[in-house]
């Protein structure tokens, strides 16, 4: 897992967790929601990352 996209992804998903739940009006349902898509999306961009750098399989294991 890549720490660096995943720290990045769990801010984002923080924010967009926080208007979501004043959207909604339930700061805490929004902020649950928030932290899930932003560890979601932290590991999607982990995955992504991995796999540009020519790895096939998103695993950081390369050949052998």
């Amino acid at each position: 897992m890549n720490g660096s996209k995943l720290g990045l992804g769990i801010p984002i998903g923080i924010a967009l967790g926080v208007a979501l739940g004043v959207a909604i009006d339930n700061l805490a349902a929004g902020l649950g929601l928030g932290v899930a898509l932003g560890v979601g999306l932290g590991l999607a961009l982990g995955a992504a990352s991995k796999k540009k750098d020519g790895d096939s399989d998103g695993t950081g294991a390369s050949g052998g």
